[in-house]
C-alpha cells in the first residue's frame, strides 16, 4: 500500500540539523506512528513521504518554511518575573503555556535576570532546514475511528484500549483527553 491520505504509517527517522548534527533518532527506540494527511508531521517531510511504501528509505532535506517555520523575533519578548506568580527557580529552557493575545502558545525560557524573563515562543528548530533520514517500516489502512481522532491508536486498537506513544494528541478533536489518551464518546 502506498502512503496517501488517511492511511497509518509507521517509520525510523534521523533528524539532523543543517551542520549535520544528529538532533534525534527513532531507530534505538520505538518507531513513530503517525496518521497521513492529518497535520501530526512537519508538512515537509509529510510531503516527501506521499506514495512510499513499507520498505523505502530515503533522506530529506526539508527548508525552514515547510518545517517549523521562519523564525520571528516579535515572538521572544522579555516579561516582569512577577508574570510566573508563585513558580521559583525559573532557569533557561523551561517551558510555559503563555496567555497571549493570539490565544495559549507554547514559550521556551531563554534567559532570566533580576526582575525579568526572556521567552520565546518560536519553536526551538523554527528558522532551521533539516534534514531526515527515513525508513518506511509499515503502510495500513486507518480505521475510521482513528480517522476520526486524527490520530493512530496503538495496534488499531479500539477506544479505551491502547496508549498513544509518540502521537501528539489534538485536545480539539473529539474524543482525546489531552493526557495522551483518547476517552470514549
Amino acid at each position: 500500500m502506498k502512503i496517501s491520505k488517511h492511511a497509518a504509517v509507521t517509520i525510523h527517522y534521523r533528524l539532523s540539523d543543517a551542520q549535520g548534527q544528529l538532533l534525534e533518532s527513532s531507530f534505538d527506540a520505538e518507531p513513530m506512528v503517525y496518521l497521513q494527511g492529518t497535520e501530526n508531521l512537519i508538512p515537509g517531510l509529510e510531503a516527501e513521504l506521499e506514495g512510499k511504501v513499507a520498505g523505502d528509505t530515503f533522506e530529506a532535506t526539508i527548508p525552514a518554511e515547510q518545517a517549523y517555520g521562519d523564525y520571528h523575533d516579535g515572538l521572544k519578548q522579555e516579561v516582569p518575573i512577577a508574570a510566573f506568580g508563585d513558580i521559583e527557580d525559573i532557569v533557561p529552557g523551561m517551558r510555559f503555556i503563555a496567555e497571549t493575545e493570539m490565544g495559549q502558545r507554547p514559550v521556551q525560557v531563554t534567559e532570566v535576570k533580576d526582575d525579568s524573563v526572556v521567552v520565546d515562543g518560536n519553536h526551538p528548530l523554527a528558522g532551521q532546514a533539516l534534514t531526515f533520514n527515513v525508513e518506511v517500516v509499515d503502510v495500513r489502512e486507518a480505521t475510521a475511528e482513528e480517522i476520526a481522532h486524527g490520530h493512530i491508536h496503538a495496534h488499531g486498537g479500539s477506544c479505551g484500549s491502547h496508549d498513544h506513544d509518540h502521537q501528539p494528541c489534538d485536545t480539539q478533536k473529539p474524543g482525546c483527553d489531552g493526557n495522551g489518551g483518547c476517552g470514549c464518546h
